[in-house]
């Protein structure tokens, strides 16, 4: 990176990140994903983050974190200071529920996954497809003499003290916020989600905590993610306001969509972006993302498709 493009970037005050989890390389989905935060960040003269969400160690690898970075870097997509791994910042959640444990925002949980369903079956709660289990609150208040498996956000207790009046976005009805794509949102956590988890049973620092700690430990202003993870918003924005720290502005991108209608995902075998070829793998992602073909593509460079697209993207989004 340049002085120049040093200089210009820190004036702006915007700082984005990618932040895959490495169970595997980057699709066609991720890379839309990738390409939308990195566009953003260079119409902006912001910074451009890369975080390596492999906190779920059972099915992340370090060879899926180096095939990551170097597909980004085929593509010239290179971040503006070195990858941050959430498997090395297990003090610093550790330290963020402390917090909450203090300030009686978070407590312990006996549960599994078999409990929370018979209680939400005897309370006649039917599970749709895709959607969350709602926690029951059955530890909601004390173990009665179980043991603790997990660490519950009390989202519940949260949002009864708020108020709902004035201009927050977090109140006792719930969180309000605005998209920069998806427009106005709005979600009662506390009734569609339940007392959400912070730490998992199985030891592993639940994604929502670890994501707003590494949001806010990184500066990050804006966040530019797929439209599957805006559900989680609504929570990141309970907890930043428990933490006290800032909530960026959010922007979540179209899904990458299977033959049979589904999310492509890792999970359900979607190959490879092909990154030998950046221009073809870059130019489908563009096309995901609505935006024009480089007049030029298939004489030009990746830098000057790039440069193309950072412009297109700044008229189009910003």
């Amino acid at each position: 990176m340049t002085q120049a493009h040093t200089s210009s970037t820190a004036s702006t005050g915007y700082v984005g990140r990618f932040a895959p989890s490495p169970t595997g390389p980057l699709h066609a989905g991720s890379m839309v994903a990738a390409l939308a935060s990195w566009l953003d960040a260079r119409a902006a003269r912001g910074r451009w983050l890369v975080r390596i969400e492999d906190i779920d160690t059972p099915r992340c690898s370090p060879e899926a974190s180096a095939t990551i970075l170097r597909q980004l870097a085929d593509c010239g997509m290179e971040p503006d200071a070195p990858p941050m791994y959430q498997s090395e910042r297990g003090a610093r959640y550790r330290q963020a529920l402390d917090q909450l444990v203090a300030e009686q925002w978070a407590y312990p949980c006996a549960c599994t996954r078999r409990d929370m369903e018979a209680a939400l079956a005897q309370a006649g709660h039917v599970h749709e497809r895709h959607s969350e289990h709602v926690y029951p609150g059955t530890c909601r208040d004390g173990l009665h003499g179980r043991a603790a498996r997990s660490w519950r956000f009390h989202a519940t207790r949260f949002q009864a003290q708020l108020s709902d009046s004035g201009a927050s976005p977090v109140q006792r009805s719930g969180v309000h916020w605005v998209d920069r794509r998806l427009k106005a949102q709005f979600q009662d956590v506390a009734s569609a989600v339940g007392d959400f988890a912070l730490l998992r049973a199985d030891g592993i620092w639940a994604y929502q905590l670890a994501v707003v700690v590494d949001d806010a430990d990184q500066g990050i202003t804006h966040v530019v993610r797929g439209e599957d993870l805006a559900d989680n918003t609504p929570r990141q924005i309970l907890l930043q306001t428990a933490l006290r720290v800032p909530t960026p502005a959010y922007l979540h991108t179209p899904l990458v969509r299977a033959e049979d209608g589904e999310k492509l995902s890792k999970q359900h075998g979607a190959p490879a972006a092909d990154t030998s070829r950046p221009l073809q793998a870059l130019a489908q992602a563009a096309c995901a993302l609505g935006l024009p073909m480089p007049p030029t593509l298939h004489q030009g460079s990746t830098p000057d498709a790039l440069a193309f697209w950072v412009g297109t993207w700044r008229d189009r989004i910003n």
